[in-house]
């Protein structure tokens, strides 16, 4: 009886602990979700490479400036490589179908991320790839389009594959940000990969979208320094902490979150309609949410004491008489912390 209620009582501590880490992360795509209101009422129009770069660039400049911290032997390539997925590329792909789909088709394709962080971690990294994750993830790809795709939508072969490919290399980067751990403190990797990422968008802008305006107001200033501040410095750090302490799959799937507050924001701020079907699509993108992760959460809180006495000693066996020592409280799980 004793053994039973210390285990219910670690199990609880571990649940407890992961919902702290996945509602912090979770933070992050919320706030990315608010990235079309500031570009539509603060930025300047039909710049949207050149607010990556803005957002992107001096956000990981500020980190690596604070950090005081630059990339060692294999981490220089590595950054290259995670900032190219996780920014750049990712940022550029965006772009693309962007302008080539209607916003609805590009995230509802860029749904499947998910799905596709789920198989690349079964396959890269060895994890299980359950039932229950392929179905929530074939609910947030059904509640996602239920929120935003519209009946007249139009399709274009160029904008679907670039929609395909964000989600491919978001991905990619997610599942790779969980291999490869640095050693460096968080803020510090997190400053590589926005200033790799930052940079190789560049060119890219400077032959899509021209020399950048001579002329800026100040709520572009404010929207600037909100994306570059908040919607990348902070969120990012968020992001990547997540990714440290959860399961990529899990993470990956709080990015549903993005489309559901954009949706909620554009209703309460910007007098855009919100109809049944929206509502539904946002329940079930919710559901889904939470069905992938308290799945794991069970997963985790079930083998940890498992995990735990496997790894003890095992007991020899004591002579008749000998009285049985008290079984010693289970220490609480600490919080994880980061070297920042």
């Amino acid at each position: 009886m004793a053994k039973n209620a210390l285990a219910l009582r670690y199990i609880g501590l571990v649940l407890r602990h992961r919902l702290a880490i996945v509602l912090v992360t979770a933070l992050a795509p919320a706030i990315w979700g608010t990235t079309y209101l500031v570009t539509t009422e603060f930025l300047p129009p039909h710049r949207p490479l050149l607010a990556a770069v803005i957002r992107c660039l001096p956000a990981g400049l500020l980190l690596i400036a604070l950090t005081r911290k630059l990339p060692q032997g294999s981490w220089w390539w590595r950054s290259l490589v995670l900032g190219a997925l996780n920014i750049g590329a990712f940022q550029a792909l965006l772009f693309i179908a962007a302008y080539r789909l209607p916003g609805g088709i590009a995230a509802t394709v860029g749904a499947v991320q998910p799905l596709i962080t789920a198989g690349l971690s079964a396959a890269i990294l060895g994890d299980r790839l359950t039932l229950r994750t392929v179905l929530s993830g074939i609910a947030g790809v059904a509640g996602v389009s239920l929120l935003v795709l519209r009946a007249n939508a139009q399709l274009d072969a160029l904008g679907l594959g670039a929609a395909l490919g964000s989600a491919v290399v978001m991905a990619t980067g997610v599942v790779l940000s969980k291999r490869w751990v640095s050693p460096a403190p968080l803020l510090a990797t997190t400053g590589w990969q926005l200033t790799t990422g930052g940079l190789l968008l560049v060119p890219v802008t400077l032959l899509t979208e021209g020399a950048p305006p001579t002329h800026y107001t100040t709520d572009n200033v404010l929207g600037y320094a909100y994306l570059c501040l908040i919607g990348a410095a902070f969120t990012y750090a968020l992001w990547f902490r997540g990714l440290k302490a959860l399961p990529p799959t899990s993470v990956s799937f709080l990015s549903l979150l993005s489309p559901v507050v954009a949706t909620v924001i554009g209703w309460l701020a910007l007098g855009q309609g919100l109809s049944p079907l929206q509502a539904l699509g946002a329940l079930v993108v919710l559901g889904s949410l939470v069905a992938a992760q308290t799945q794991r959460a069970r997963t985790d809180a079930r083998s940890a004491p498992v995990a735990r006495s496997a790894s003890a000693p095992a007991a020899t066996a004591a002579p008749p008489g000998t009285p049985v020592p008290p079984v010693p409280p289970v220490p609480p799980v600490p919080p994880v912390r980061e070297n920042v």
